[in-house]
């Protein structure tokens, strides 16, 4: 085999398809353009200059491409990672605030080593939806503002933005529809002179590129103590919407991502940004919508170009971006908002099959997204309400049947369900400890123990009844359960 014959071997089948490259770079091109806009606003929202919100931009796509572990996924400066760090760099300055992206990269790096990435397990399907919905509001809500107080031609202009991403797919679908729509919005407004708020009202773009170094901060315990705070928070919040928005696109591409490598990936990403005087970020819900679901990208091929464009877009082609009509992108980000949600979450069929518990667990998660404009706080109290109604509803599948043997020597209980801290509270009030005959037999054949909670109930139980000289026989453990009550069996006495 010749040295040209093995090589094309290594690569990927994708770098020898034409067409998926010109998706990818399509792709790539679409997400710098409307990553711009928002880089400067989530700068202004963190109190920097625009120039460290479109490096953090930069260097996350570049550098999770290589090290991330979902393809397709982007990761640029976000507003989250802005509202955590900003009153850091309000109080000490932006030394502090790269100080703590690269101590919240090396958190991140720690807890993906650690293994936080397991803990997506427990996220139920139905905070997943209400994630989902919650981010499309967002998205929304977040275009808003360039909608109110703006000069009229700014209300067509959106309608035309969002009719040519509706109707052009119908003509083909070669070149993705919102570039198209960026690219005609901006001919008209600069050919036609029309005056309305462009990119470069956001704030002026870099003239070149980052250069790395140390934060410019005392290397104290002092310091360290001012930003872990901060730093941790950055990491938890960065790494849960980078694992959400890595789990919502392996479900829209029918595909499987490593999330312990993304968990990493976004460490060493921030890590890096941190050095290069960036401030910091996490995946992008709304980009990578941008990227996967409306230009149809599957690589890391999309997202490197989308950093490295990015570069470009500013030093090299920076006037013309910054005519670019603000009109042009907030049509393409309310195409992004009607597409990720889920439509079919609250259609009234949908809603009439889908158990109450569920539908609340939906709407506490968006209401709290909302409300807080942070997708962490929705995800953690959503998972939790869940947990809870989980518990209440299996609690009550526990169940305690009494048969009296024909000659009344023995009564056997029988106990089904699953005994844990819920159900268990309420089985010592379910046997008759005076009425009862000498010999007892509770059968937990059809049961299963799963904590200390249970196991100290079962105690309290056979002590009531010697109490009034009466024995007890538990049988019918499974093995699990049976190692669980021998163990812990008599040791529990302080807890009752």
């Amino acid at each position: 085999m010749s040295p040209a014959a093995r090589l094309r071997g290594l690569k990927p089948d994708w770098l020898n398809n034409p067409k998926v490259w010109r998706t990818e770079v399509l792709a790539g091109l679409v997400v710098a353009l409307a990553l711009i806009p928002e880089a400067i606003s989530f700068s202004i929202i963190a109190g920097v200059d625009p120039a460290v919100g479109l490096f953090a931009s930069f260097t996350m796509a570049v550098v999770i491409s290589i090290v991330g572990g979902r393809r397709a996924m982007i990761s640029a400066a976000t507003g989250a990672i802005a509202l955590v760090i900003a009153p850091l760099n309000r109080e000490h300055g932006l030394g502090h605030l790269v100080a703590a992206v690269i101590l919240a990269g090396v958190f991140q790096v720690a807890l993906g080593a650690l293994g936080v990435a397991k803990l997506m397990r427990f996220i139920p399907r139905s905070v997943m939806v209400g994630f989902v919905n919650a981010l499309a509001i967002l998205i929304f809500m977040a275009q808003v503002p360039e909608m109110t107080d703006v000069p009229w031609p700014v209300y067509p202009l959106i309608i035309g933005g969002l009719a040519l991403m509706v109707f052009f797919p119908k003509v083909t679908t070669v070149i993705p529809a919102p570039l198209v729509s960026i690219v005609i919005l901006t001919v008209i407004t600069v050919g036609a002179a029309i005056a309305v708020p462009t990119v470069g009202d956001k704030g002026a773009l870099p003239s070149s590129l980052p250069v790395p170094g140390l934060p410019d901060v005392p290397f104290t315990t002092d310091t360290l103590t001012t930003i872990a705070p901060y730093a941790f928070a950055m990491a938890l919040v960065g790494l849960m919407e980078s694992l959400m928005t890595a789990k919502l696109v392996d479900d829209i591409t029918d595909t499987h991502s490593n999330k312990t490598r993304e968990s990493v990936g976004q460490g060493i990403a921030n890590i890096v940004t941190g050095l290069f005087g960036g401030m910091g970020g996490c995946a992008m819900i709304g980009q990578t919508m941008i990227n996967v679901k409306v230009s149809g990208a599957r690589t890391r091929m999309s997202t490197f170009l989308a950093g490295a464009f990015l570069m470009v877009l500013c030093i090299v082609f920076g006037p013309i971006v910054s005519d670019i009509p603000m009109a042009a992108l907030v049509a393409v980000m309310i195409m992004v908002s009607f597409a990720t949600f889920d439509w079919h979450s609250i259609a009234p069929k949908t809603l009439k099959q889908m158990p109450a518990g569920e539908i609340a667990v939906m709407v506490i998660t968006v209401a709290c997204v909302v409300a807080t404009h942070n997708l962490a706080v929705g995800v953690v109290v959503g998972s939790i309400t869940a947990m809870v109604i989980f518990a209440k509803r299996v609690a009550h599948l526990a169940e305690v049947t009494a048969v009296l043997d024909p000659d009344g020597s023995t009564v056997v209980y029988r106990v089904t369900g699953e005994l844990f801290f819920a159900s268990s509270n309420d089985l010592v009030g379910q046997f008759d400890y005076a009425g009862d005959p000498k010999q007892v037999v509770i059968d937990l054949s059809a049961a299963h123990i799963w904590d200390a909670s249970s196991v100290a109930a079962l105690d309290a139980i056979e002590t009531k009844y010697a109490q009034r000289g009466k024995s007890v026989e538990i049988i019918g453990l499974n093995d699990p359960s049976a190692h669980l009550h021998g163990q812990l069996s008599g040791e529990l006495a302080a807890s009752h």
